[in-house]
Order: C-alpha cells, then structure tokens, then sequence
C-alpha cells in the first residue's frame, strides 16, 4: 500500500479549478480575441444594469437576450478589468477560499460563490439602475468567501502585506466592509464596484444564517466538523486540520488520561487559539504527535 500524497499547499481542487477557470477566461478575453470580439464577449457575459432598462437603449437587442440576463449575474465574476485585478482577487481567493472550500465541501463552496457573486450584481444592479458600464471581477463572491472564513474562525490571526503586525480575521473583514462603504459615498465614481463588493459580504452572512453553517449557531451541524488550529504566517491556509465528530462522547479521563488531556488542550485552542497554550501543553502535544507518526 503506498502512502496517500497530499496536494502541494493543500489546496482544494474547486478552488483550483476556479482558479483555472479565471486565468483561463483573461488569456482568452486579452490574448485571443479581437477587440470586437472581446466587446461582443463582455456584452455576453458581463453585469451590464442597463440591459434591465428598456429606456436606457429603445429597440437594441441586447446579446444573449434573456438567457444572458440571468447568467450574467453570475458570469460577470469570471472576467476582470487587467491583470492586476485578477492576481489581487486570486491571491485573497487562495488564502481565504481553501480553508472555507475544506470546511464546505466543493458543490457547497461554489454554490456559495455563485450566490454570493449574484446578490453583489442585484445589489449593483439596485444601486447604478440603467447603468451602461460593465461590471467585472469576482471581488464581491471573494468577500463573500472572507466572510465565511472570519465567521468559522473570528480569532484566527492573519498577515496581511505590507503590515507587519497580526489582525484577527473578523477584524480584517469588518475594515474591508467598512473600506467599501466608505468609498462608496466619497468616490462614488471611481469605477470600482463598491456596493456590489458590500452585497457580497451580506449575502455570505445571510447564507450562514439561513444554512445554520455558523460555529455560533445552536445547534451543532448534522456533519461533522473540524478544529482548526491556524499559525498564519502571511497566508490564510489552517496549518493543522484535526477532524472531530460533535456527538463524539468524551473519554473517561480514569480510562485514558492521555486522550482526555488531548481533548482538553484542543478545546483550549479552538477556544482561545494556540497563542493561550503553555510551553507545557506544546511540548506535551509534540510527544503525542510524534508517538502517534511512531506507530504508522
């Protein structure tokens, strides 16, 4: 029997696949298409508000007709503005997508996306009604997946460049919502779709609360779930994953000690975070560790 072989970073393979997906559509839009074309392809496949406004173009049929106006609420996240805009939307995709696509599941982790990327364009739409310019980029779904990681792991500490100093991930998104609101009304103009980037985040709260999927909720989901213990050093990917069911009965501590001191410091981290364990407990959790490697 050979050994399983993990993915380099352990990334998901739908956040991969997203991934491919993106870069994809850009050589495409940037590379292979003519400039009439690549006009004919975001006609297609962008959130144009203005297609929903008959009195905005009188008598033009809009491409795609109404099958476009549906799919275009979803299809506009997969194109973006240069390269600039999809390297910074992939990198923040990459560090926070992977933990929340383990935690999800693929088929949940990108029906979430696309919900995510559709209320951002109706919350756009709403707000820049009859608009002729084309909205691109996957910014809101992107919140929306920050989001869900901040609300899984509030405390988890994150690095953000060019800051040195750590930042909770609740913290880090509260400034990202509060950054967006912000320019919405001070650069309204700015081309930048800031009220869409706010509906994602919203949208990805709602959708926690209707699937009860918070770690807040009170009652404890029917799969199981996992601790996640994260180190962050730049990047947002849990170090260490432990799997636990939440109906699993705790030992007797007179049975087995050790298991029972597991228990209690893996309680203690998801709680208060690795930072709040004594030398003690780490070195305590290294031997068990390294007795369990011991024994495969």
């Amino acid at each position: 029997m050979h050994p399983r072989r993990e993915r380099m970073l352990n990334v998901p393979a739908a956040v991969l696949a997203l991934l491919a997906v993106l870069a994809l559509v850009h050589v495409v839009i940037t590379l292979l298409l003519t400039d009439d074309q690549a006009t004919e392809f975001l006609l297609l496949f962008a959130f144009i508000p203005a297609r929903y406004d008959a009195s905005v173009m009188p008598g033009v049929a809009w491409p795609g007709g109404w099958a476009a106006d549906i799919w275009t609420f979803v299809t506009y996240a997969l194109i973006h503005a240069d390269l600039t805009h999809l390297i910074f939307n992939a990198v923040w995709f990459l560090a926070f997508g992977s933990p929340v696509a383990q935690r999800f599941g693929a088929p949940r982790f990108i029906a979430f996306m696309a919900f995510t990327a559709a209320a951002g364009a109706a919350v756009h739409l709403v707000t820049h009604w009859g608009e002729l310019l084309p909205m691109v980029g996957a910014s809101a779904a992107v919140l929306g997946v920050a989001l869900a990681f901040a609300m899984y792991w509030p405390d988890a500490e994150l690095i953000v460049f060019p800051f040195p100093v750590p930042i909770r991930a609740r913290t880090l998104v509260a400034l990202l919502i509060g950054v967006d609101v912000l320019f919405a009304f001070l650069t309204p103009g700015d081309g930048i779709a800031h009220v869409a980037h706010v509906g994602g985040v919203l949208s990805g709260y709602l959708y926690f609360r209707m699937q009860g999927l918070s770690r807040r909720a009170p009652q404890p989901p029917p799969r199981a779930v996992e601790r996640v213990v994260m180190v962050q050093s730049g990047s947002a990917e849990p170090e260490r994953r432990t799997p636990v069911t939440p109906a699993r009965p705790r030992r007797r501590v007179d049975a087995d000690p050790v298991a029972a001191e597991v228990d209690r410091v893996l309680d203690k981290i998801s709680e208060k975070g690795i930072a709040s364990l004594t030398p003690a407990e780490r070195r305590f959790l290294d031997e068990v560790s390294k007795q369990k490697k011991g024994k495969h």
